[in-house]
């Protein structure tokens, strides 16, 4: 046995060895451990530091970094290596892994454009069993893939997302709520069904009312805003009013004391121009129900605007493709009946009445020449009279250069430039093609319509019309258009005798170039692919059910029989046309061989007014084309005393004789046609 002392020297030499392993695990302690891993909460790193920490972490958490750098490159925009990333994952997932990989995968979807496979996704997903971050994308994802259609399912996401956002993305969310209220289509306003639990929808809905029946009078609309207020204290508006309501608060009418109306006085678009200031000065008189004066056109040798000038080319306009932007042409048409024979009465949509008007106004309207000075001089001249509110010019290029010169007046364009400019004293209104086009594809596909196909003259009026056509039809959901072109009647004719008639085939038509844009939805941001090659827009199989027809009256004699010849009668395919084929001295005989064809026009030649109308035609010698004009000009004289209204007021509609009237964020103005249809020999109201 060892004396206690040896014990006690030996015990002390292993102290320092003690205590060196203790500082020697303390160091240990402090090395910095792997950074903690919540695919379920936010990400904000970057790609590169998610793939980073997926190479220096442990196989039992590899994946977790992996969905987070996958999630990292989506938001950057960097789709194949995101698939590539969600290709090298392990099949042997967790639950909480794969709810967030089908999140990803959805976004990857929407990312490349491939709307239903994202919709399906997401539908099988259950939003109460994700954390608070992924409830916001969840719904953020839904709200993009509804692709800005509104309807009372969005508003519903919009709702269900709010709570979770804070700060600028709250406010894009109530914004948005609001805006998708407003662009309710009339058909699902008119059939809501609201739980009995929807207290924070019920409440939107009441302030939309609240709105509708007040947009008008500002300060009324101030008034049952405060009262809304006291009646839904937590609803999400009242905390924080949607951006365009607030407007209301700080809404200053334009003044219509002094109006500048700029038209061409002389040249070959005065007869255009003189139209336009008959109904301007009409609506402005008080005299809609006034006797008529003397025409300004003639039903012997009829106008109508170039299709690339101030105006549509009318139903009676030839194909003048090789006119410059502001020609105008005198095409030959036939002649029509009188004003006031049956053939050329217009669609009786509602019972004949007598014309009303408002009373006449005080306002003082001073007429410039645009044909005869530059528009720069114009508008100076305009400002040094002491104008108010410039109504005009017409034509596209003194539109341009209306555009160009930065006036400080407010101004109600009659016409659009190639490119929309959005300034906050400036409003569009304008007759075209186009216009009519974007109508049409909303009114075939609201008929559930997906397969049409577009009949056009092989012109210029014939691309445009395609081209606007198709990129309405792909916001709307749709995919690829097919067109076919063609000629003059004489081709025509000769096809109809030569037995070959009209196929339902065409190609692709191509909408204008654009780079791809990324979308920006209540917080959650996805970006477009990092590529100079737009995606493909889909198009969903099927044969031809409907087709557009952009014609004359003569030539759409031709082409329907032509179309028959090549379908069978069993075959359910709908045909619309342009207003292009509606003039007068359409006899029985017409009517009756377009059995079932519907077509659209302005709500004047429609029915809408037959006592205005019968004065119109009277005063333009049944020259549809004329009295299409001078309902623009009606209508500009309406849209010229809601100026403000236009530019200041979320939501803006008002039923025109050219069309139920609505503006968008950049002020341009729409028109909703009326579309009629012939049955049995009569023009009804089309189903």
């Amino acid at each position: 046995m060892l004396p206690s002392k040896v014990v006690r020297k030996k015990a002390g030499r292993f102290v320092p060895v003690l205590l060196a392993g203790l500082i020697l695990a303390a160091c240990t302690g402090q090395t910095p451990q792997a950074p903690s891993v919540n695919i379920q909460g936010p990400a904000t790193g970057t790609s590169s530091y998610y793939l980073q920490q997926v190479q220096q972490s442990p196989d039992d958490n590899k994946a977790d970094w992996q969905l987070l750098a996958i999630r990292a490159l989506l938001n950057e925009g960097k789709y194949p290596q995101a698939y590539q990333q969600i290709n090298q994952l392990p099949q042997q997932l967790s639950d909480t892994q794969r709810q967030e990989l089908q999140l990803l995968t959805a976004q990857l979807r929407l990312g490349n454009q491939d709307i239903p496979s994202a919709q399906a996704i997401l539908a099988k997903l259950d939003p109460s069993t994700l954390s608070k971050d992924q409830q916001q994308r969840y719904y953020g994802l839904k709200i993009a893939a509804n692709q800005g259609r509104p309807s009372l399912d969005l508003v519903r996401m919009l709702i269900a997302q709010e709570p979770l956002l804070t700060d600028k993305a709250h406010q894009d969310n109530i914004d948005a709520t609001w805006q998708t209220l407003t662009q309710l289509p009339p058909e699902e306003m008119n059939s809501l069904a609201i739980n009995a639990d929807e207290n924070t929808l019920q409440g939107w809905l009441d302030l939309l009312n609240v709105y509708k029946a007040n947009r008008t009078d500002p300060d009324m609309l101030k008034a049952g805003i405060s009262d809304w207020h006291m009646r839904y204290p937590q609803n999400p508006a009242a905390k924080t009013l949607p951006t365009a309501l607030g407007q209301v608060q700080n809404f200053q009418p334009a003044s219509t004391n002094k109006i500048a109306l700029l038209l061409p006085l002389s040249g070959q678009a005065q007869v255009f121009a003189s139209a336009i200031q008959k109904g301007f000065n009409d609506a402005k008189n008080g005299l809609l129900n006034a006797p008529t004066a003397p025409a300004v056109g003639s039903a012997q040798n009829p106008v109508a605007l170039s299709n690339d000038g101030a105006q549509h080319a009318e139903p009676n306009a030839g194909d003048i493709a090789t006119q410059n932007a502001d020609a105008v042409v005198s095409p030959t048409a036939a002649p029509g009946d009188s004003a006031t024979s049956p053939e050329a009465a217009p669609p009786a949509t509602q019972p004949a009445a007598s014309v009303t008007s408002a009373p006449a106004s005080n306002a003082e309207v001073k007429v410039y020449d645009t044909s005869s000075q530059p528009i720069q001089q114009v508008l100076a001249q305009a400002q040094q009279d002491g104008a108010t509110l410039v109504v005009g010019p017409l034509l596209k290029d003194k539109v341009q250069q209306l555009v160009d010169s930065s006036t400080p007046l407010n101004v109600l364009a009659l016409n659009e430039p190639e490119k929309i400019q959005n300034h906050p004293n400036l409003c569009y209104f304008a007759l075209s093609p186009e216009d009519e086009a974007r109508d049409a594809a909303h009114h075939i596909w609201q008929q559930g319509k997906r397969m049409p196909l577009l009949l056009v003259p092989r012109s210029s009026l014939g691309d445009r019309v395609s081209k606007a056509f198709a990129q309405e039809w792909q916001t709307l959901g749709g995919g690829t258009v097919q067109q076919q072109g063609f000629g003059s009647s004489a081709e025509l004719r000769q096809g109809i005798n030569s037995g070959a008639g009209i196929s339902l085939s065409g190609t692709p038509v191509t909408p204008a170039a654009s780079e791809p844009q990324g979308i920006t939805i209540a917080g959650l941001t996805i970006p477009a692919p990092q590529s100079s090659t737009p995606p493909e827009a889909t198009a969903s199989g099927g044969a031809v059910d409907a087709v557009y027809i952009v014609a004359t009256q003569s030539e759409l004699q031709l082409i329907k029989p032509m179309i028959a010849m090549r379908i069978s009668s069993r075959n359910n395919v709908a045909l619309y046309a342009s207003s292009r084929s509606f003039q007068a001295g359409a006899g029985p005989d017409f009517r009756l061989e377009m059995e079932g064809l519907q077509f659209s026009d302005i709500p004047l030649l429609s029915g809408a007014n037959p006592g205005l109308m019968q004065q119109a035609a009277r005063s333009f010698n049944n020259d549809y084309s004329l009295v299409r004009l001078y309902a623009m000009g009606i209508d500009a004289w309406t849209l010229a005393n809601h100026f403000s209204e236009m530019r200041q007021m979320p939501g803006f509609r008002i039923d025109g004789n050219t069309g139920q009237l609505s503006a968008t964020d950049d002020c341009v103005i729409n028109r909703k046609l009326t579309w009629s249809q012939y049955r049995q020999g009569q023009v009804v109201p089309a189903s």
